[in-house]
């Protein structure tokens, strides 16, 4: 088996649900022809073995010829070491098949998912796309299992049908046709079943959304005393899932007791019919036994050619919600003709704000709305719908290749996540900078103590989303990770506001010198830190409207003063809310 996940899951044809399946099993030849090839020698294995039986009686038993009975035994456990073995290979395929549609779903909503950023949750509820890589990645998977199944129950039908029609046409006819009969009066149980299994799909898929957007709003719900009234929504979600629950168990135990009760009679008639026709003398012992064998047959087939309707149907249906995540168009796209953006240290010019950031300098950006400071640096580092107005040395950003500009601009945001894995992968993700590079920078953000904490140390595991840190501590290895990207132009929103007094101000001075000569953005209104930078700029209603030293302007400017002020106040708090630990 290849190395899953995928290296490049492709691009898909999203064009319409069958061409995306039509897709996939393109991707996956090897493996489809690989269970299809294995599967029918399983399969018609089994078919075949009836009509050994029926020899070895016929010519073996009946005819008192010890050699013939020999062959045709030996050639029934010929018929069953390759059942086995064909069977062990059919499923080993079927299983790789399965696994590589459903890990390419998965891997194309999360690559989907990185490239669109905010645009992807804010065009459909996070829990829809966690339902659809929880549930379609494997409803759209399903019919790679069946196929190899599939082919393999055409090539039986046949062979089959050739080897009854040529014994007895009369009994040979009843069984082709009386067995799709059969299946086909189940449908009358199969159908209701699928539409409960429907709903109860739908319902628990509105559980796993109802829960996802739970979870991720808990902290909105807790501030607002909500807590009761979602727990109550979800328990009562929960008991529509087990109602529905209830309604599939009850028609899935009349399909097991039918599945079993319509075959049985059929074969007592066939078994009737052929016991006559031996004592008419138109067919053979051996062949009735071999009639009564092909019967019993067959059902395996037929039941797997429902089973590929079944899931293609549902597969259809699944692909179509994966096609809708996947067109959710993303806020980034490369330019048709892209430029690059000149190399060095440029001038960083935002049109909308009429901010010019110069290079090789720490300028700070003060507002008294942090929203507008907020969007100023989704607008530097190109996040946020395309808009024109952010130039790099002249050129447009948006002109530029996406991936370019991040590399060129980095923005940290004020919010860190991080991720599962070991620290050291979390701060250094390429993996190429030595423990000593690593260990300087934490030491700029005054992270240290948070490795020393640790008892595997850069090795050592980080939590889903960091949870065994404070806030302070996220918010230092967050600076820390994007400190080590040595970028052209960093922009940090609010890099300390979780951090005490003393902790900030270590911060600022070794910021200062870890960064000099190079372009970073402050987003902030600390006092500590404005006070290092080489100018700041005063933002208001979304628009600069002064520009100078910290000092300077506290002492011309009543609107900064009144700004900054206000967060001296709340950095006083601080040390007294003990934030970092």
């Amino acid at each position: 088996m290849k190395k899953l996940p995928y290296a490049d899951p492709g691009t898909p044809d999203l064009r319409s649900p069958w061409r995306y399946l039509l897709w996939t099993a393109r991707g996956q030849q090897r493996t489809l022809f690989g269970a299809a090839a294995y599967g029918t020698g399983w399969m018609l294995s089994q078919a075949l073995v009836p009509a050994a039986v029926s020899l070895a009686i016929d010519q073996g038993i009946r005819g008192h010829h010890t050699g013939r009975l020999v062959l045709w035994s030996a050639v029934v456990f010929a018929l069953a070491v390759t059942s086995a073995l064909s069977g062990m290979m059919r499923h080993r395929y079927a299983v790789e098949s399965w696994m590589r549609a459903a890990f390419r779903v998965v891997q194309l909503i999360g690559r989907h998912a990185t490239h669109t950023g905010a645009a992807l949750p804010r065009s459909m509820p996070t829990g829809k796309v966690v339902a659809t890589v929880a549930s379609d990645a494997m409803r759209v998977a399903n019919p790679f299992d069946v196929f190899g199944r599939f082919c393999a129950a055409i090539v039986s039908y046949v062979v089959v049908a050739i080897l009854l029609l040529s014994s007895s046409v009369r009994l040979g006819l009843i069984v082709l046709l009386g067995v799709p009969v059969l299946l086909a009066s189940l449908t009358l149980v199969m159908r209701p079943l699928q539409r409960k299994q429907t709903q109860q799909r739908e319902e628990s898929g509105r559980l796993t959304e109802l829960g996802s957007d739970t979870v991720a709003g808990l902290r909105v719900l807790r501030g607002i005393g909500g807590e009761a009234t979602f727990l109550r929504r979800y328990q009562d979600q929960s008991q529509r899932v087990r109602r529905s629950g209830v309604a599939v168990a009850g028609t899935q135990s009349t399909l097991d007791a039918a599945q079993v009760l319509l075959p049985g009679v059929f074969i007592v008639v066939v078994t009737w019919l052929g016991a006559r026709a031996v004592f008419d003398g138109s067919i053979s012992a051996g062949e009735l036994v071999a009639f009564f064998g092909y019967t019993a047959f067959l059902v395996m087939p037929l039941r797997t050619a429902t089973e590929m309707a079944e899931d293609y149907t549902r597969a259809i249906v699944a692909a179509g919600k994966v096609i809708a995540v996947l067109e959710v168009p993303g806020d980034h796209t490369d330019p048709a003709h892209p430029v690059n953006l000149p190399g060095g240290p440029q001038d960083l010019v935002d049109a909308t704000s009429g901010i010019r950031i110069h290079p090789g300098r720490l300028t700070a950006v003060v507002s008294a709305r942090p929203e507008d400071s907020a969007a100023l640096a989704d607008r530097l580092g190109r996040f946020g719908p395309d808009k024109d107005g952010v130039t790099y040395g002249g050129v447009p950003v948006t002109g530029a290749p996406v991936a370019q500009v991040r590399s060129r601009i980095v923005v940290s945001q004020s919010d860190p996540r991080l991720f599962t894995g070991t620290l050291r992968r979390e701060l250094d993700p390429t993996e190429s900078l030595s423990d000593g590079e690593i260990l300087r920078v934490l030491d700029v953000a005054s992270a240290a103590d948070v490795l020393d904490a640790l008892p595997g140390g850069l090795d050592a595991e980080v939590e889903e989303r960091g949870r065994s840190f404070s806030g302070g501590q996220r918010q230092r290895l967050a600076l820390a990770r994007a400190l080590l990207t040595i970028a052209e132009t960093l922009v940090l929103v609010e890099p300390t506001s979780a951090v005490d007094a003393h902790t900030e101000s270590r911060i600022a001075g070794r910021l200062v010198a870890a960064r000099r000569g190079r372009t970073t953005v402050l987003m902030t209104a600390s006092p500590l830190l404005l006070d290092h930078a080489d100018e700041v700029v005063l933002l208001e209603d979304g628009r600069e409207t002064a520009r100078g030293t910290h000092r300077e302007l506290l002492a011309h400017s009543t609107a900064y003063r009144r700004v900054v002020v206000r967060g001296e106040d709340q950095n006083d708090e601080r040390p007294v809310m003990e934030v970092t630990r």
